[in-house]
């Protein structure tokens, strides 16, 4: 069995054919593929017009971005495998084809169940499998500023709806929602196969040149061992489950986002879709800022403080009704 993190024997090397600049551009097209894949967190602003399209209730509507989110959490799991054997700009590739195909024949959708399969599960595979292609290509061309670079890497997929939600707001009221999920289809198409070839993976051990990264360091995830080593330690199943409670608390509130706080505020659209940007924001800020302070704090105290601060904030929203003060919870959720 191939390893699942592994260390190779031999130092590290010095490799000088990669200019700062290269490795810059890798950064910034996998940022890019990130802002477009992220923009699936956008979702909340096409959840009262695609009900009203289907006459459909909130729940069957909402059933579509778990069914996104679901498909994406399973296929991430085999995305890094895939990327291991095909190479990240074919993996990347393919998830730009398979997403952007997934938006745009959800605007064909005739029925729930089509969007189900259209945006779901297309869309899903998409989004599994390029999630972590430009975090695992980042983490090897930084190995000197891993914190940092993976949240830069995460950092443009919780933006992603930044972009994405006065966009669509603005395209939906124009142009219908079937018509804007295809023409956004098409954008996230054209974006992350361009992304995708900018990608290339790091040489093994590769050490930036000036970097005061320890030499015993260089190429290392952790200890060495298998997967099926890994998934028999506690660690990896706390991890998981850490992992798993953060993001279904996240992605609650970003499902409903934006008709929640018209409920809440008794706010129109337009407000609604300012909350998702502000959600989206400090999304993408948390990413890069949690990402950084875990490299001089430590994983486990960054862990705890996002949990602590998380669950102060959700038990606070509810008993708010003013759009102004709704915005401090939310971005306080969405930064965690």
């Amino acid at each position: 069995m191939q390893p699942f993190l592994t260390h190779a024997a031999a130092g590290p090397r010095h490799w000088r054919g990669f200019s700062m600049s290269q490795r810059a551009g890798i950064a910034a097209a996998a940022f890019c593929m990130q802002l477009a894949l992220g923009a699936v967190y956008g979702w909340s602003v096409f959840l009262s017009p695609l009900q009203r399209e289907f006459g459909a209730s909130t729940a069957a509507v909402n059933l579509t971005f778990t069914i996104t989110l679901a498909v994406l959490g399973l296929t991430a799991g085999f995305g890094g495998g895939l990327q291991r054997r095909i190479g990240p700009r074919a993996t990347a590739t393919l998830a730009g084809v398979l997403y952007g195909l997934g938006i745009m024949l959800s605007g064909f959708a005739p029925n729930l169940p089509a969007l189900y399969a259209a945006h779901g599960v297309l869309g899903g595979i998409g989004l599994g499998l390029g999630y972590i292609v430009p975090l695992a290509v980042l983490i090897g061309w930084f190995p000197d500023r891993r914190g940092f670079i993976s949240g830069l890497a995460v950092a443009g997929f919780g933006l992603g709806a930044l972009i994405t939600s006065p966009l669509a707001t603005e395209l939906i009221k124009g142009y219908g929602v079937q018509n804007t999920l295809m023409l956004l289809g098409a954008a996230y198409f054209i974006v992350i196969v361009s992304a995708a070839q900018v990608l290339r993976s790091a040489p093994e051990n590769y050490v930036p040149p000036g970097s005061t990264l320890p030499p015993q360091a260089a190429g290392r995830v952790s200890e060495a061992m298998t997967l099926a080593q890994a998934l028999r330690t506690p660690h990896w199943h706390l991890l998981w489950w850490m992992l798993a409670i953060n993001v279904s608390a996240g992605a609650a509130l970003i499902s409903v986002a934006a008709p929640l706080t018209q409920e809440l505020a008794q706010v129109g659209p337009a407000s609604g879709a300012a909350a998702v940007c502000v959600i989206a924001l400090f999304n993408g800020i948390g990413r890069l800022l949690w990402g950084t302070l875990s490299d001089k704090i430590g994983r486990a105290r960054t862990f705890l403080a996002l949990f602590l601060i998380q669950a102060i904030a959700f038990a606070l929203m509810p008993a708010i009704d003013r759009f102004a003060w709704l915005l401090i919870p939310l971005a306080i959720i969405a930064l965690c």
